[in-house]
């Protein structure tokens, strides 16, 4: 490898992790830190209610507090699950995507369906890319308005290539920071990304890989 593909190398590493900061950033503040702001305040409020000898007031603010403290806990996990998915090394692309939307399902009332076999022929870091740029599409899909069905494919390209496909049948409005988002990351794998809406339901977004990409 030459000094100036090392050096382009280094700095779509950079930019990755960059971004990757940021979305973790804004997925911690949007979830577990106000999960833990809304704790603080119902306990204020059981401590308010104790004083005052309401006992059953008391006890139904804490059941609150604690169902809530239990789904910031599940955030958490969640997160640090995405931070290194190790599932990636250990069992396989195509096991950690499964793995992946079973997560989503359990989650929100949504069928995946799955067609990623082809990216166990990719390389380390192409796989890494895509798992979380699928990640944060199917994410951003839940979030924006509960599509019934998301599906996932990966397929070779003439010429060695890679194409990635997250369609779903959802409201399609997305907001522009979030194609931005996935573009810059698909940026860093020198790739084509591309997004389109139907209406009045459902929007996909492409990530096409040139074969210097999916190899690496």
């Amino acid at each position: 490898m030459t000094d100036e593909a090392e050096r382009a190398l280094l700095a779509e590493r950079i930019l990755a992790e960059q971004e990757e900061r940021r979305r973790l950033g804004e997925l911690l503040h949007d979830g577990p830190v106000q999960h833990l702001s809304a704790i603080a305040q119902i306990v204020d409020a059981a401590l308010a209610a104790s004083r005052s000898g309401e006992r059953e007031r008391t006890e139904e603010i804490l059941s609150r507090g604690l169902e809530l403290a239990r789904g910031a806990a599940r955030e958490l996990r969640a997160l640090c699950e995405d931070l290194e998915p190790k599932a990636l090394s250990e069992v396989g692309f195509t096991a950690a995507v499964a793995a992946l939307a079973r997560r989503f399902a359990s989650r929100h009332d949504v069928v995946l369906d799955l067609d990623v076999e082809h990216g166990d022929d990719l390389g380390e870091h192409a796989q890494t890319a895509l798992y979380q740029i699928l990640r944060e599409a199917i994410d951003q899909a839940v979030r924006r308005g509960a599509p019934s069905r998301i599906d996932v494919s990966i397929r070779e390209t003439p010429g060695g290539g890679a194409e990635l496909v997250v369609s779903d049948d959802g409201p399609p409005e997305r907001r522009s920071t979030v194609l931005e988002a996935l573009a810059e990351r698909a940026a860093t794998l020198n790739a084509r990304f591309s997004s389109e809406v139907r209406y009045p339901r459902g929007s996909t977004i492409r990530v096409e890989l040139p074969p210097s990409a999916a190899r690496r």
